[in-house]
């Protein structure tokens, strides 16, 4: 290759133009060193390549493959590996839906008291009914280690009510919350609570919902399923004022054993 571009800058007299590498631009970056005191100098970063136009979605082009890093030598190595974020498990890395292209905002969150964690939340490509994966990870900071550790992953579609929420405040502060189809009649939701519990989430609840898909309640699933999460974890008793939902509803009142608006 080398030789035939010399041929033809000496046949010519003019210096071929050879296409620069598209960009990698960091979108997003914080030091991690502050917040959780650490004993080496850890930083989150996200680079995006350029733009793609291998998309499934009708929408032609969408922002380019994201890479997730927390690094203590400047991003050399990545520890942990953020790149299962959007993969169940066994499932394969080269599918087009595996690899982050949107990233909300990196949070610090705090489940209880003297607690710091990470919140990493990220989304695929879409499709082309215009459904797309959301994960969400949690990371706290082992000192002992010197290292981060994943402490709650999953992630959920889009297109079907899913949800994954984290709870900041009240009797369910510091909890997450999934809402997911079901696969079978009557064709509801599996609700899972997980609770932060020493250095890691576990699961607290797992229900089927008294929410039925497609039932037109405004509410979002969760918020419907409010009254019945709190119910069963002992936090909530029929009579009391009910749940209010995360956005404004003056008169919230139950339907077939649900949250309406």
């Amino acid at each position: 290759m080398a030789a035939a571009l010399t041929l033809i800058q000496a046949a010519t007299g003019v210096a071929p133009v050879v296409a620069a590498a598209p960009p990698i631009k960091t979108i997003a970056t914080m030091d991690l060193s502050k917040p959780f005191a650490t004993r080496s100098p850890w930083r989150f970063t996200a680079t995006q390549g350029p733009d793609t136009n291998d998309t499934p979605s009708a929408d032609g082009t969408e922002p380019g493959a994201i890479r997730l890093c927390i690094s203590k030598d400047g991003g050399r190595s990545c520890h942990p590996s953020l790149n299962m974020l959007l993969i169940a498990p066994g499932g394969n890395a080269n599918d087009t839906f595996s690899q982050p292209h949107y990233l909300g905002t990196p949070t610090l969150l705090h489940p209880a008291t003297g607690v710091t964690l990470l919140r990493i939340e990220a989304d695929s490509l879409h499709a082309g009914n215009g459904d797309q994966l959301h994960g969400t990870a949690l990371l706290r900071y082992d000192r002992a280690a010197d290292a981060f550790v994943t402490v709650y992953e999953r992630f959920v579609g889009h297109n079907n009510n899913q949800e994954i929420r984290y709870i900041d405040a009240g009797p369910l502060r510091g909890a997450v919350i999934s809402a997911e189809p079901t696969q079978d009649a009557p064709f509801g939701y599996w609700i899972t609570i997980s609770r932060f519990a020493g250095t890691s989430y576990k699961q607290a609840l797992r229900y089927r919902s008294a929410t039925r898909y497609g039932d037109n309640n405004p509410l979002a699933v969760i918020d419907a399923e409010m009254p019945n999460i709190l119910g069963r974890l002992g936090l909530w008793r029929s009579g009391q004022p009910l749940p209010r939902p995360a956005k404004g509803c003056a008169t919230p009142h139950m339907v077939k054993g649900a949250l309406w608006c």
